[in-house]
């Protein structure tokens, strides 16, 4: 139950800090944990996602043991993880289409009312003694529907607060954010649980998500609409999807955060089995366990983490990090002191905290602003679905053959994937640029502007490119294919004319005319920088020719006049407000 919250708060930050005004004082501040923490929305989202976080720690705490008193599976306890995480697979990717499509500031004030609900329904039904394994089960699906639609939205929004270069700071911040909740909440849920009963507790919790809804309504964003229309919902959605397929790198990431959640994922599932099953802890011991794995996270953002990330890579610093955690692993299966087994939660919270961060900023890195909300959303699904995943695969081997012999079989699993750390690195995002490239107008005149939604549009560019650059040109074309396709083109390709030599044609498809302008917009400089090398090996006398045709298909089937109203004199397509020339049918 842990995990759902690490993306939520995976960018916060707090306090005001000098810092002198040379180009080295700037540098060693943007390099500090505390880097992000100047920024007064930030600060204010920070202290906000504190305090509920701690509530939330502290309802998990509580849910955790009335699991325990309820039933005596072991399943049943490590199944509380699999439950909490399987809202985010299902509904964190239309999440983040939401996010990209309405106002952020709205989506989250309902979201947090809707996380209020649920914790005091939670608590009133305790009140009335219904509560039972499956009712809690239910419950903390809610629970975990609510932060599956706050994910994309307060991710985005954080990174939309803080700059690129304080990136890496907000990261570190967001797990020392969640984990100071995850230190207090586990405590205090332990101490109140004796003194006034886990339905309180839940109640309590439901009254800390209306100070988040406070903090957010006193952000002001800065970020304006896009010029052209919004995309449907299912187009939104389709982008996504369209955007992970046809960017690589994006992809790689992806995959290291997959299999990081899914060996991650024994701790949610397994460490409550040891510390209640095995080491019989009452309440208290219980929140001291976390609060113990959030000590551990804490001292790894405040001390450790700077210190390596001055010094090492980011590959460098997640193997290590997942070294650390195969090395708790071992400890949690043999370990059956109470105090030493404290000492291994913290070192585990160093790690995954560690690990956890740099595959956060080397996600914000490797994503576009224009689809930052529905990106986010991807990596929460993938990685909270593969913690799902673990989390099931992980009780049962518990329930099959005990938590000794599932512990050791995790580390050696573990230790193993990491041999993918090499063709899977994620070094290469520190040099990824998408500041958007600026939206220029067309080469070509229309003879009338289409509406938004007609189409498809076809687009083509012939290229004349000398013999002793085909292999460059071809090489770049499989770039510009990608950037294409990924930017809004659902057809892409590349012909040779036959009966001209050296002559290539270059054709993509956009499905309406609102998605031509909206590629357009998408165009980040990085790519524009590529497709200009690409213009730049046409050895014609003029520029490569571009012509857009607009598909008239579906008007076969209907009589129309071809009647055309053309000016004397065309003006620039690039206003859209005016249409000089109309088309009448």
């Amino acid at each position: 139950m842990k995990l759902q919250n690490s993306h939520l708060s995976s960018n916060s930050s707090i306090g005001r800090f000098h810092w002198f005004s040379t180009r080295a004082g700037s540098d060693r501040r943007l390099s500090s944990t505390w880097a992000a923490l100047a920024t007064p929305a930030f600060r204010r989202l920070w202290i906000a996602a504190v305090i509920s976080g701690t509530c939330v720690a502290a309802h998990d705490t509580a849910a955790m043991w009335m699991m325990h008193m309820l039933t005596p599976s072991p399943f049943l306890i490590s199944l509380l993880s699999t439950v909490a995480s399987l809202p985010f697979f299902f509904f964190t990717l239309p999440a983040g289409a939401l996010a990209d499509m309405v106002d952020r500031k709205k989506l989250l004030c309902l979201v947090n009312l809707w996380l209020a609900a649920a914790a005091a329904g939670m608590a009133i039904l305790g009140w009335l003694h219904l509560l039972n394994p499956c009712v809690i089960l239910v419950f903390v699906f809610l629970v975990g529907v609510g932060f599956a639609l706050n994910a994309p939205a307060w991710t985005s929004t954080v990174s939309e607060v803080v700059s690129n270069a304080e990136l890496p700071s907000a990261a570190t911040l967001g797990g020392l954010q969640l984990n100071i909740s995850g230190i207090i909440g586990p405590a205090l849920g332990g101490l109140l649980i004796p003194l006034i009963g886990a339905n309180s507790v839940f109640a309590a919790n439901a009254a800390c998500f209306l100070i988040v809804i406070l903090a957010v309504l006193q952000w002001k964003r800065t970020t304006g609409q896009p010029r052209t229309g919004l995309e449907s919902f299912f187009a939104s959605f389709m982008t996504a999807i369209r955007y992970v397929r046809y960017a690589p790198g994006l992809q790689i990431v992806l995959a290291r955060n997959a299999l990081f959640a899914l060996f991650i994922s024994v701790i949610p599932a397994l460490m409550p089995v040891v510390g209640l099953k095995t080491l019989h802890l009452s309440p208290s011991q219980l929140g001291l366990l976390f609060t113990s794995l959030g000590a551990g996270s804490v001292a790894g953002a405040a001390f450790i983490i700077p210190r390596l990330r001055a010094r090492y890579s980011s590959d460098t610093l997640v193997i290590l990090a997942n070294l650390l955690v195969v090395l708790v692993y071992v400890l949690m299966a043999v370990v059956r002191q109470k105090e030493l087994f404290f000492v291994v939660a913290a070192l585990c919270g160093v790690g995954w905290t560690l690990s956890a961060s740099e595959l956060w900023v080397a996600a914000q890195r490797a994503m576009p602003g224009w689809a930052r909300g529905r990106m986010n959303a991807t990596v929460i699904m993938v990685s909270q679905g593969a913690l799902a995943l673990g989390g099931v695969i992980w009780g049962s081997a518990v329930a099959a053959t005990g938590t000794t012999y599932t512990l050791l079989g995790a580390a050696v699993l573990f230790l193993v994937s990491l041999a993918l750390a090499g063709p899977l690195s994620i070094n290469f995002t520190g040099n990824l640029n998408f500041d958007p490239a600026p939206v220029t107008s067309f080469s070509h005149k229309l003879i009338y502007t289409p509406q938004p939604r007609d189409g498809p549009i076809s687009i083509t560019v012939e290229y004349e490119i000398d013999c002793a650059h085909g292999q460059e040109f071809m090489d770049l074309m499989r770039e510009v294919r990608l950037i294409h396709l990924r930017n809004g083109a659902f057809s892409w390709r590349l012909h040779e004319d036959l009966t001209r030599p050296n002559t290539f044609r270059l054709e993509m498809i956009v499905p309406s005319w609102n998605e031509h302008l909206l590629q357009k917009e998408r165009m980040t400089k990085a790519e524009k920088e590529l497709l200009q090398r690409a213009w730049s090996l046409h050895t014609g006398s003029t520029p490569p020719h571009e012509r857009i045709y607009l598909s008239v298909s579906r008007e076969l089937h209907t009589p129309r006049q071809c009647d055309y109203q053309v000016p004397s004199a065309l003006k620039s397509p690039a206003d859209f407000r005016t249409q000089d020339v109309q088309r009448v049918r």
